[in-house]
């Protein structure tokens, strides 16, 4: 530098100092910054925080006493472990430089991450703070979790021992369907993949076979920041917005992040949550067993009580005979008064017409007229009391049959009558619940016999080998290459081989000079295991 700038004593006059330009000064600067500091390690916060379009990212680093100017390159900022924002503890790692166009110094950070534990602390306090503040986590958005649902989403590592967890409870408790969204459950990429898989369950239409009931997002415990992509914002917003209810079962019991605030529901572990989705079938079973007896009890008490009650109506009514008795006999009565009377009414008034003054002119006219009036009337009276007598009669039988029909001994039988009935149903619809399950077990079995039959590894174990040459089947010798590997498949394993013989496929022996070996003894088929009446097992996901 001594070429630029002459640091000598003070009783130089100016006129000797060399004359430089501002980029020379500028350039001189920056290399004795650079020289003297080289890569540094500094610890402050977060102050402003600048995102232009171009993808770089400026940001201030500040403590109670100095700033620190500070630029993380585009490339840099894709690396990042975290994302800085205003108010984080952070530790930086960088190179010391200068900027001349400002005429100040920057710190160029190529790694940065939060200053300790408390640190991260502060900045989830701060996080959950303004989560809460727009409702992400008020009571009224959560849903309730179905009771017995059909299909459960997994969202978890597909290779460590949650996801296994997790199945061997839903075996026991009660075998439902699982799909699983493997994604990273630590690291860099853990957020954005959980908040897609949420997302992406979310996403798929209402009625999609493959649209779970309820979602689990599990992994196993760790530190604070082995969890922290659980307490991502995108993370939280994905769960909150998701429209399926889901469990939150991340880390153990006493650990805590955002997403848990979020979800519906949750649980304390993986296990947990497994036993959170769906109910124990055995409990199940026995309830529906009780409510079953309860019923039938109940329908047996109904039947017993309204039986009892009609007839003790029957006995409070009155007797069908005794209420037409009074009134056949009075129809009786009349009936024999009837033409008694028709006779004196016919005399009484031929009595009074033979006073009058038509009596004196025609007598006798008078009194024939009122005799035929009389007969008539008389035969009449005679041809009524018959019909009134069998009307009577016929009323009568009408009612003994309506009286016959509410007797309590009829009602009786067709109370027992429809109480066998309804026995012979329940007993047929217990039976066809038996049956069913026997019926599609039979179907599999013989679905499984069909497909064993035609396996070509039958055909292995009879004595037979497979051939590939290059990966294919080789059904004949012409065509091979001599120098190509060939692979044989047996019944129980495959032999990799190299034809040594040196001849052209057509020269090779005739099948009639080859050695003539005993035909392998035939393998005796082991049966197939029927699978077992509770055998629900979850089988392989991935």
């Amino acid at each position: 530098m001594s070429g630029l700038f002459d640091d000598g004593g003070a009783d130089e006059t100016a006129g000797n100092l060399p004359e430089v330009s501002i980029s020379e000064l500028s350039s001189a600067v920056k290399r004795t910054l650079e020289s003297g500091f080289g890569r540094v390690r500094v610890r402050g916060e977060v102050g402003r925080v600048s995102r232009p379009r171009s993808g770089h990212m400026y940001l201030d680093l500040k403590d109670d006493r100095a700033v620190l100017a500070s630029v993380i390159w585009k490339g840099t900022v894709s690396r990042l472990s975290m994302d800085p924002t205003e108010g984080d503890e952070v530790v930086a790692t960088g190179r010391l430089t200068t900027f001349p166009g400002q005429s100040r110094y920057q710190l160029i950070v190529e790694d940065m991450s939060l200053a300790g534990a408390g640190a991260l602390l502060a900045k989830l306090e701060r996080l959950k703070a303004a989560l809460a503040a727009e409702g992400l986590f008020a009571e009224e958005r959560k849903r309730r979790l179905p009771y017995l649902p059909e299909t459960i989403g997994v969202v978890t590592s597909p290779s460590g021992a949650v996801i296994r967890d997790i199945l061997h409870r839903l075996a026991d408790r009660f075998p439902r369907r699982v799909l699983l969204w493997p994604v990273a459950v630590q690291g860099e990429r853990c957020a954005p993949e959980v908040s897609a898989a949420i997302r992406g369950f979310d996403a798929l239409p209402a009625g999609h076979p493959l649209r779970p009931d309820v979602l689990i997002v599990a992994r196993g415990g760790g530190s604070v920041e082995d969890l922290w992509g659980f307490n991502e914002e995108a993370v939280v917003r994905a769960a909150a917005d998701c429209a399926i209810p889901l469990i939150s079962a991340v880390g153990h019991e006493t650990d805590t992040t955002l997403i848990d605030f979020a979800s519906d529901r949750r649980a304390p572990t993986p296990t947990a949550a497994a036993e959170l989705a769906v109910p124990v079938r055995a409990e199940l079973l026995a309830t529906v067993g009780d409510l079953e007896q309860r019923r039938r009890r109940a329908a047996a008490r109904l039947l017993a009580d309204r039986g009892r009650r009609l007839r003790d109506l029957a006995r409070a009514l009155p007797r069908p005979e005794a209420l037409l008795a009074e009134r056949a006999q009075r129809l009786d009565a009349a009936a024999l008064r009837l033409p008694r009377a028709l006779i004196a009414f016919a005399t009484a008034k031929r009595a009074a017409l033979a006073q009058g003054p038509a009596g004196r002119f025609a007598p006798s006219l008078l009194t024939r007229a009122l005799r035929e009036r009389a007969g008539v009337l008389a035969d009449r009276s005679r041809r009524l009391a018959p019909a009134l007598t069998r009307r009577a009669t016929q009323e009568g039988r009408r009612f003994d049959g309506l009286a016959a029909r509410l007797r309590p001994e009829r009602l009786g039988r067709e109370l027992g009558q429809a109480r066998t009935r309804f026995q012979a149903l329940s007993g047929r619809l217990d039976r066809a619940g038996r049956a069913m399950p026997g019926a599609a077990r039979d179907r599999l079995d013989r679905a499984a016999r069909l497909l064993e039959t035609l396996s070509y590894q039958a055909t292995l174990d009879r004595g037979f080998a497979v051939v590939r040459a290059d990966g294919r089947l080789a059904p004949r010798l012409a065509g091979l290459d001599e120098a190509a590997p060939l692979e044989i498949e047996f019944a129980d394993g495959r032999l990799s081989v190299h034809r040594c013989d040196g001849r052209p496929p057509e020269a090779a022996p005739p099948a009639s000079e080859a050695p003539a070996d005993p035909p392998p003894a035939p393998r005796r088929r082991s049966k197939s295991k029927k699978p077992e009446p509770g055998d629900d097992a979850q089988g392989s996901l991935l």
